[in-house]
């Protein structure tokens, strides 16, 4: 029980990635809270598997592109978990398109969503982790905001704004015992991956080392290890899972 007793704030929570997360913490003995923008269609089965792992989930609802929202909820939600021990920026979305004729209002939702939320949510978190001078923040990044990809200059950019932010908040509070640390996963098998063509996805499986795709699972067991006390010494830190696809 990696994660006995801690509290964490996951966002993103419905599906996914971020539903992994929230099974593996729930397993390692975590209360989690889980942030999405409405009710998810695994909120019951979430809610069960907490329970038959002795734990609890609860969801929490907010916009990740309106601060103001987000500010309101992620506060309810410190005041009523009494303070979170883990906090994984997790939520994200894409609105692909070429930068030439690319809108500004798919420009912006990525940005606000991606990057800007994370801002908003450690800005109340991490204040709270100082005082307790314990805690670990996770920022979900991408191998695309390390190497780029065309066609995502809105996506790239949030996500290599996500490592940047980390780097930086990490130099912040690292004498106060808060780490922060990025994940930056490559080809993950997911609902969003499968959204690419199949032709798409045969390029990406034969540029990656080990020549498979890494499963969501992969992600959460590396973030259970940021999360625990296995990492105490880590942070700033970006950590590629990506099957060697970034090397």
């Amino acid at each position: 029980m990696l994660l006995e007793k801690k509290k964490a704030l996951v966002t993103g929570s419905s599906r996914g990635i971020g539903k992994e997360i929230v099974k593996r913490y729930l397993e390692e003995g975590a209360e989690v809270w889980g942030l999405c923008t409405k009710p998810s269609a695994n909120r019951d089965e979430l809610t069960s598997f907490a329970q038959a792992h002795g734990s609890k989930f609860t969801e929490i609802y907010a916009d990740c592109g309106n601060a103001e929202q987000l500010t309101a909820v992620v506060k309810e939600a410190l005041a009523q978990s009494g303070g979170f021990d883990i906090l994984v920026n997790n939520a994200g979305i894409t609105r692909d398109g070429l930068s030439f004729r690319m809108k500004m209002q798919d420009w912006m939702d990525v940005i606000n969503v991606n990057l800007t939320s994370a801002f908003v949510i450690c800005q109340i978190i991490s204040s709270d982790m100082i005082k307790k001078r314990n805690g670990s923040i996770i920022n979900m990044s991408s191998i695309v905001g390390i190497h780029g990809q065309g066609g995502q200059v809105n996506y790239a950019a949030s996500k290599a704004g996500l490592i940047g932010f980390t780097k930086s908040l990490a130099k912040e509070v690292g004498s106060r015992g808060v780490r922060v640390n990025v994940v930056a996963p490559g080809y993950i098998d997911t609902e969003m991956s499968h959204a690419i063509s199949e032709e798409a996805r045969k390029v990406w499986l034969e540029s990656i080392p080990m020549k498979r795709a890494g499963q969501v699972k992969d992600i959460a067991n590396t973030c259970v290890f940021l999360a625990s006390d296995l990492s105490t010494y880590i942070t700033a830190q970006v950590i590629g899972v990506d099957g060697g696809m970034g090397a």
